[in-house]
């Protein structure tokens, strides 16, 4: 089982703002609060945002270098995915493959692709 991860985020009060309210949505509680940084859990694995030091935000993420390419969560079923989106469009939460969704990870596949403030691909599907 995953214990956490920790993502290093360019501007925290902005992944404060996307990721507890999607979080929340998946009955994440806040967790830990720190000048620096802020964490949310559900059962035993938690995950954790930290605000970048000033001289590493020279170089911007993206998800095709080496390294973490997206976070993907359980929908409980496709109305929840659709609920979903209906959410992610109202927030303008930029979505991913607009026009493959739901299907965008193939035709047995139910989901859908957004991205944080920082552009990390976040996946909800069934």
């Amino acid at each position: 089982m995953l214990h956490h991860v920790e993502i290093y985020v360019s501007n925290l009060e902005k992944s404060i703002d996307f990721w507890g309210w999607f979080l929340k949505q998946l009955g994440y509680k806040k967790f830990q609060k720190w000048n620096e940084g802020i964490s949310w859990k559900k059962g035993r694995t938690y995950i954790v945002f930290v605000q970048a030091k000033k001289k590493y935000l020279d170089v911007s993420f993206h998800r095709c270098r080496v390294g973490l390419n997206h976070l993907a969560f359980h929908a409980q079923s496709k109305k929840d995915v659709d609920q979903m989106t209906e959410n992610l469009k109202k927030k303008n939460i930029k979505i991913l493959y607009l026009d493959k969704n739901p299907h965008a990870g193939g035709s047995q596949y139910y989901g859908v692709f957004f991205e944080d403030p920082d552009r990390i691909k976040v996946e909800f599907c069934t």
